[in-house]
């Protein structure tokens, strides 16, 4: 005897038996790293969202096939196998009504356009925050419910004849909620239809008034010219604008396509969406800053080597004892582009998300008294004293040793290169609740007000005379503060000019 049982209420059976509520949103991750897989589901979880983890673009596919009413997939551009590219150009062919959102630790105009072009919503950049991949769901997944709704209501109109007032409100909605900016211009080049994320693109005293000359009323020249161009040759135009000057420069990706009637092939006007890109216009600027610094740091060093060696080659200096200064040397500025390639490759592997951790348990007097016996050579030249003290039976702390190396070897090193001849670094530790609190303190020459705010940014380093005989990439402090973030803890630091810094480091303890 057979009994035919039904799912409850609110409930749908799912292929694998599983009751999945149809009223709680279903989020995939796919994503070749584990703890970026794991740390996007702890996240998403705590939001109430049902996440589905996949560790390849195969492994995404697969879980698409068997549940085609998933929401929101997020998938990382770079992975072994099978693209982010790939997958997208794949995932659209199984799915019709799911958003996808990009991860990606290269953020390009040229990613962001190509990811657009095959089916994604947007696009967030490695390393996040919580806040905002929790920010960027919750706007896709309104997108979808959005977008199903439409759909829903285009068929009632189809099945019903709804009438015509009521689809464009419900359209309106939808156009309303985009976080692009939308315009709609008719065959006159008249402003018929805008968003919300548009009004920055308007002239303010314009919104009053109705049936305008987009000309009148777009604030942006070259957007006005782009429509302009594709009524007339009634093609489609994509291109980069500038959206503001002032108070900071803002740029924006403008797709502007023209409307045809299928049936009589006529010109009905045009519908432009413009996608704010200052973003990654800053990334870019990052990055042609970093090549110049680059540039410059490795030149200076290599110059003096080269002038060095020539002046020995050249048989000019036959003195062995300055023979060896000028090894010393050479030596010397060697090691500091030696150190200068670690923080890049140090910085590339926490950016692209590719860095392999062996985290366990660690004792951090075990790697404090490592930094400090790196460091013991440099403070017996500058003279600078190193004390130690740390609270007995500190808890370990649940890390890579490798990178609680990099965050007190680099707290430490600066201690000492910026503190002053017979100084003093102070290094203490003890339980705070929680964490385990580590403080480095030096009688250096400190860090003025208005750059504490900055000290953590790439490449930032400051202007100061006492610190120019100080080499570095400003890359130290960003890396040490990159680890601190992804294990959960936190820094600060509080500084004097002249009176010296004090840097506070609080780590979970392993439980």
């Amino acid at each position: 005897m057979l009994l035919n049982i039904k799912s409850p209420r609110g409930y749908k059976q799912m292929a694998n038996g599983e009751l999945k509520n149809a009223n709680v949103q279903t989020v995939l991750v796919v994503d070749d790293e584990a703890e970026i897989r794991r740390g996007c589901e702890r996240i998403l979880r705590s939001e109430g969202y049902r996440v589905l983890l996949a560790p390849s673009g195969e492994a995404g596919l697969d879980v698409l096939a068997e549940e085609p009413d998933i929401d929101l997939v997020f998938v990382d551009l770079k992975m072994p196998g099978m693209s982010g590219f790939e997958f997208l150009n794949n995932a659209r062919r199984v799915v019709s009504e799911t958003e996808f959102v990009v991860i990606t630790a290269y953020a390009t105009i040229e990613s962001a356009v190509e990811a657009t072009k095959r089916g994604a919503y947007d696009f967030i950049a490695k390393p996040f925050t919580p806040d905002t991949l929790l920010h960027l769901a919750r706007r896709a997944l309104e997108r979808v419910s959005l977008l199903r709704e439409r759909n829903r209501l285009q068929a009632e109109r189809q099945e019903r004849m709804l009438e015509l007032g009521t689809e464009k409100s419900r359209l309106r909605m939808i156009i309303d909620c985009m976080a692009d900016g939308v315009l709609v211009c008719n065959a006159e080049q008249v402003l018929v239809l805008y968003n919300p994320a548009a009004l920055k693109l308007i002239h303010h005293e314009a919104l009053n008034k109705q049936n305008l000359p987009v000309a009148e009323v777009v604030a942006t020249q070259e957007l006005v010219e782009i429509i302009n161009q594709v009524s007339q040759q009634q093609k489609r135009i994509s291109s980069e604008i500038v959206l503001s000057a002032a108070p900071t420069k803002q740029c924006g990706l403008a797709n502007t396509a023209p409307v045809i009637d299928p049936t009589s092939n006529q010109f009905l006007g045009t519908i432009t969406v413009v996608r704010d890109i200052s973003e990654i216009k800053q990334v870019e600027a990052v990055k042609a800053q970093f090549v110049n610094m680059v540039a410059h740091e490795f030149r200076a060093p290599l110059a003096a080597v080269d002038g060095y060696l020539e002046n020995m080659e050249a048989g000019y200096i036959k003195d062995v004892g300055k023979q060896e200064e000028i090894i010393k040397r050479s030596r010397k500025r060697i090691g500091s582009l030696v150190e200068l390639v670690n923080d890049l490759l140090n910085m590339a592997r926490l950016e692209s998300g590719m860095t392999a951790r062996e985290i366990a348990p660690q004792h951090v007097a075990e790697i404090i008294d490592a930094a400090v016996f790196t460091m013991a050579p440099l403070a017996g030249e500058k003279h600078v004293r190193i004390n130690v003290s740390l609270a007995e039976n500190l808890p370990p702390v649940k890390a890579d040793a490798d990178e609680l190396q990099r965050i007190f070897g680099n707290l430490v090193s600066n201690a000492v290169k910026y503190n002053v001849n017979n100084g003093v670094v102070a290094i203490r530790g003890q339980v705070d609740g929680p964490y385990v609190r580590i403080s480095v303190s030096d009688t250096g020459i400190g860090i003025k007000p208005e750059s504490q705010d900055k000290l953590f940014r790439e490449f930032f380093r400051e202007k100061r005379k006492e610190a120019r005989s100080v080499g570095g990439t400003g890359l130290g402090l960003s890396i040490v503060k990159q680890l601190v973030d992804f294990y959960h803890g936190r820094i600060r630091v509080e500084s004097k000019t002249g009176k010296g810094s004090r840097f506070t480091v609080w780590l979970p303890a392993a439980v």
